[in-house]
């Protein structure tokens, strides 16, 4: 067995059954993707950590029982289309592709997107496609998704992404205040999004998605 094998398996006994996280795919899929393979090569030894670990550009991987704990909300099936906003170098996007049918993985930093066109494909994703483009304005080429989840804080969910969430639809978002956030699930009924809260976690917030300061006289 080798050293990241070991980590691997105590990453998913003490991060992530511990947060109450036992679906069978999470788990498979999590005990499967070799998350060293997605971070940057500076950061492998940090890869298995319990906190997120950064990308760079103020962008990071979410730690794995924040990650973890969205996917169990979520419920992903085996036939359901997921959009991946925030993607970084593609290790969100190679856990989903175990559990759905189809990822669209959404990038906007050029090299990062390539890092995971590159890990995925070593990886054997072949059902995940990365999109380069504004996180804000996610993939509508390629929707509407049944599933959306965004990887970072977010101040708002611009309309843009929510308007690509199929009727019936699930989404996950991380909305933070100051330095407090709470994860929450919506669901897209009459084409509108009810928010329930799942549990608290925290990231940076990512470009495109903080708050238009409110005006002030």
């Amino acid at each position: 067995m080798s050293d990241f094998t070991a980590r691997r398996i105590m990453m998913v006994d003490t991060q992530v059954r511990p947060s109450d996280v036992t679906k069978f795919p999470i788990i498979d899929a999590m005990l499967s993707i070799p998350r060293e393979s997605f971070v940057p090569a500076a950061s492998r030894e940090a890869a298995y950590m319990g906190e997120n670990l950064a990308l760079g550009q103020g962008r990071v991987l979410l730690e794995p029982r924040t990650l973890a704990k969205m996917l169990d909300a979520l419920a992903i099936s085996n036939a359901e289309l997921v959009l991946d906003i925030g993607c970084g170098m593609g290790y969100s996007a190679a856990v989903i592709a175990h559990m759905a049918e189809a990822v669209v993985a959404v990038e906007e930093d050029e090299s990062l997107a390539q890092e995971a066109v590159e890990a995925l494909m070593q990886e054997g994703a072949d059902n995940v496609v990365v999109h380069t483009g504004a996180l804000a304005e996610g993939a509508a080429g390629h929707g509407p998704y049944d599933v959306i989840i965004i990887e970072g804080g977010v101040s708002d969910v611009p309309p843009a992404i929510l308007e690509q969430l199929k009727e019936g639809g699930r989404i996950a978002a991380l909305f933070m205040e100051d330095a407090l956030g709470e994860v929450r699930i919506g669901h897209k009924r009459g084409g509108q999004i009810s928010w329930r809260m799942a549990f608290n976690a925290a990231a940076p917030v990512l470009d495109g998605f903080k708050s238009a300061p409110a005006f002030q006289f």
